[in-house]
C-alpha cells in the first residue's frame, strides 16, 4: 500500500436537489462511519466547479461521488473512468461533468491531473427542492460508500470503522 500518495474522494452535487446531492451524501456517511489513513482527504465539493481546482490538482488520485444520468433504472451504481466521459459524445449525464472535465483540464495544464474515477449513481429525482433522497437512492447509499471504500483502498488509502462512543450515561459508571 502506497501511503504516499494523496487520494482525493470529492463528493459532489447539490443537496437542495434531492437524488443531485447524493454524492455529498455519501461523503458525509464515509466521514461519519470510517476513519482514513492520512493520505485520504474527504472534500465536500458541492456545486463548486472550478473553484475545486486546487484541492484536485493536489491529488494523485480522485475518486468523484455523484448521481449520473445514465439512462438505467434509478438506484443503478456506475463506475467510470474520467476518459470513458470525455469519449462520450454527450457526456452531461450529471450537472457537475463538464465543470469537472474542464477543471480536470486545467489540472493537467498546470501539470497535476490527477488519475480519476467517479463512482456514481442513476438518480429517481433531482427536481424540484427538497432535501432528502429518494427511497430508491438512499436503499443504495451504503452500496455508494462500499464501492468508494474498494477504489479508496484500490488507490492506495486505508480506512476502519470508526469506534462508537460509549452509550452507558456517566451517572451509571462505576467508579
Amino acid at each position: 500500500m502506497d501511503n504516499n500518495k494523496k487520494i482525493l474522494v470529492l463528493g459532489v452535487g447539490n443537496i437542495l436537489l434531492h437524488d443531485e446531492g447524493v454524492g455529498v451524501k455519501a461523503v458525509a456517511k464515509l466521514d461519519s462511519e470510517y476513519d482514513f489513513s492520512d493520505n485520504v482527504q474527504l472534500f465536500d465539493g458541492g456545486t463548486l466547479g472550478l473553484r475545486l481546482l486546487d484541492p484536485i490538482s493536489e491529488a494523485d488520485h480522485l475518486i468523484v461521488v455523484d448521481c449520473v444520468r445514465y439512462g438505467h433504472p434509478p438506484g443503478t451504481l456506475y463506475r467510470f473512468s474520467i476518459e470513458d466521459f470525455e469519449r462520450r459524445e454527450n457526456f452531461k449525464n450529471s450537472l457537475h461533468q463538464l465543470d469537472l472535465v474542464e477543471t480536470l483540464a486545467f489540472a493537467e495544464i498546470i501539470g497535476n491531473r490527477p488519475t480519476t474515477v467517479v463512482v456514481g449513481i442513476e438518480p429517481e429525482n433531482i427536481l424540484p427542492w427538497g432535501m432528502e433522497l429518494t427511497e430508491v437512492v438512499q436503499a443504495r447509499l451504503s452500496d455508494m460508500c462500499a464501492q468508494v471504500l474498494e477504489e479508496v483502498a484500490a488507490a492506495g488509502g486505508s480506512f476502519r470503522p470508526k469506534i462508537e462512543a460509549s452509550t452507558e450515561h456517566p451517572s451509571e459508571r462505576i467508579v
